[in-house]
């Protein structure tokens, strides 16, 4: 009878060093899960009360009044997300436009040299923007808000109640400490980081593929729009996720910047608005119990906001082409 051939099993035996290698990855990536659940609780258990208090008018309300019970985070969470969209829509086509640059114009030796300027702006403290943004930005940037609501007025975001912005004599401090001059701050904040993270991905665009459009007849641009971009989809949408995610919890800078407000405040370039890190240093110091719960209750808000966007960010890098093997 004939011998029964089967296909041998293929194994492969793990050297020491792999086995302790993936171990300590899979307990570093364990320790992070359980660090952000913690996070979570903590931050749930610290707020119970006055979730327990407010109920679901904690996210209608717009006054904060934690010690009478009239308290909630309807005015903090929309200057929160209107400065982060005012940021991102600034910093997308710095960053966009910058990595573009680094990646495929600028030459070798100046590469490097914009590499670790873009890093370095990166490391710059947030105080340090603060303090630029009030003493030397925002009076530089009253006459451009004056101009967009002469210009676009007639959309509400970009609408100035109160006064005439064709009045030479109106007074600019309408304009002041307001949802555009602090999304500008911040924009300048999180411009480095979307721009690392888009460079990188650029730079491992398949250069047979840059070759090949060339070799056929393509411009630089050409090349840019049809090989560069759609493989670098994913870094540019998880750039400006975590961009985003810095943006809804940048507190220092925000601060120096407002004039808090405890009111929806929907217009983008009048004075007043507010933010969930900005209420959170605000309100610490001088917090009683009830106050304590509260704020921890609007962190918890502002945490499972950025978990919600980094998350959809995540599942829409995964299905780009640069993300599709990570």
């Amino acid at each position: 009878m004939d011998d029964v051939i089967s296909p041998r099993r293929l194994m492969t035996k793990r050297e020491t060093a792999d086995r302790v290698f993936r171990g300590g990855v899979r307990a570093s990536g364990t320790v992070v899960l359980l660090i952000m659940s913690f996070v979570g609780i903590f931050l749930l258990l610290r707020a119970w009360e006055a979730l327990q208090v407010s109920g679901f008018s904690f996210f209608t309300t717009q006054a904060w009044e934690p010690d009478s019970g009239n308290f909630g985070i309807a005015a903090v969470i929309v200057g929160t997300v209107l400065i982060a969209l005012v940021a991102v829509s600034i910093a997308l086509p710095l960053s966009l436009g910058t990595a573009l640059y680094i990646s495929d114009y600028a030459p070798i030796r100046l590469r490097k040299t914009l590499i670790t300027l873009v890093d370095l702006m990166a490391a710059v403290p947030s105080v340090v923007f603060g303090l630029w943004g009030v003493f030397f930005l925002q009076e530089k940037i009253v006459p451009v808000a004056q101009w967009l609501s002469t210009v676009l007025g007639w959309i509400p975001l970009f609408r100035v109640d109160g006064v005439d912005p064709r009045d030479p004599l109106a007074s600019a401090t309408v304009y002041t400490s307001s949802t555009f001059i602090a999304g500008i701050v911040v924009a300048m904040m999180i411009t480095p980081i979307m721009t690392s993270i888009m460079r990188e991905v650029f730079m491992q665009a398949p250069l047979g593929e840059r070759e090949g459009a060339l070799a056929l007849g393509s411009t630089r641009f050409g090349m840019i729009r049809s090989v560069v971009l759609p493989y670098g989809a994913g870094g540019i949408v998880g750039g400006t996720m975590l961009g985003l995610g810095r943006a809804l919890g940048e507190t220092i800078a925000v601060y120096m910047i407002i004039s808090p407000v405890f009111v929806i405040q929907p217009h983008v370039l009048a004075n007043g608005t507010n933010s969930v890190s900005a209420l959170i240093a605000l309100r610490y110091g001088e917090a009683t119990q009830m106050g304590m719960s509260a704020l921890m209750a609007a962190g918890l808000a502002l945490f499972l906001l950025t978990l919600v966007v980094n998350f959809a960010a995540s599942s829409i890098v995964a299905r780009s082409r640069s993300g599709a093997s990570t």
